[in-house]
């Protein structure tokens, strides 16, 4: 895992700074089955060999079930890549079918269909770390996810702010984790690149035809014209102390 040691430096610096991690804590990765999630799941599992902390891993994916889908479907996803990849750092693995494919398209019929998706995913997420007897869940939104978060909030929201690197859902009793909010996804294209991952494409329609999308082009024109346009915003989200962010 030599070509991961620059994740594992800002992934440890993000879990000291926020306090993420605990000695004891039993901890659900959500993995999509994207490059980001699987990546944190490799570098929490590197992590857990020499961190001074005791901690368990359990790896989740939430299938949307578009198999079962009308409007999108797509042929049934086995996740046997993700599921050997689990076996061979030694993480259980937990897929919790679902039809949200089926409740969002044929059903409801959104016609923006991300946020209710988003909501119905993380519930289930939550519930299924719950029975699993986890106290926290690892997320893979990185630094520029922050970033982006942070514009489309002022863009469509009209209020500062992003995701915090640590939540506490009391009512649930979890706290998610963020351990990549201080690694840029460059880096983590990087180490792709150089490794072989069962990387998932996801079959729905709405993938890579949103806001969320749109506001990365946007920022990485900027960017382009404006070096360390994304950290400079990062910064100034650090300094204001917004959201558990902090210098």
């Amino acid at each position: 895992m030599k070509n991961i040691q620059k994740i594992l430096s800002r992934c440890r610096l993000a879990i000291e700074k926020y306090d993420m991690i605990e000695d004891g804590d039993k901890i659900a990765v959500g993995v999509s089955g994207g490059k980001d999630s699987l990546v944190l799941l490799l570098a929490l599992a590197e992590i857990k060999k020499f961190l001074p902390r005791s901690f368990e891993l359990v790896a989740i994916t939430v299938d949307m079930g578009f198999d079962t889908c009308e409007t999108a479907p797509a042929p049934k996803n086995d996740h046997a890549g993700i599921r050997a990849l689990c076996e061979s750092i030694g993480v259980p693995y937990i897929v919790k079918e679902t039809e949200l494919a089926h409740i969002i398209f044929d059903v409801r019929r959104e016609s923006n269909p991300c946020s209710l998706c988003s909501r119905m995913r993380r519930g289930i997420l939550h519930d299924t770390a719950k029975e699993a007897g986890c106290n926290k869940i690892a997320l893979g939104h990185h630094f520029d996810d922050a970033v982006e978060t942070f514009m489309l909030n002022l863009f469509f929201e009209g209020r500062i702010g992003s995701f915090s690197p640590v939540t506490l859902l009391s009512k649930k009793e979890l706290t998610l984790i963020r351990p990549f909010v201080l690694t840029e996804e460059k880096e983590i294209k990087s180490f792709v690149k150089k490794v072989s991952l069962p990387v998932e494409k996801s079959p729905c329609p709405e993938d890579k035809h949103t806001e969320r999308e749109n506001m990365k082009k946007l920022l990485g024109d900027f960017d382009h014209k404006h070096r360390g346009l994304y950290r400079r915003i990062l910064g100034a989200l650090e300094r204001s102390g917004i959201d558990g962010w902090h210098e």
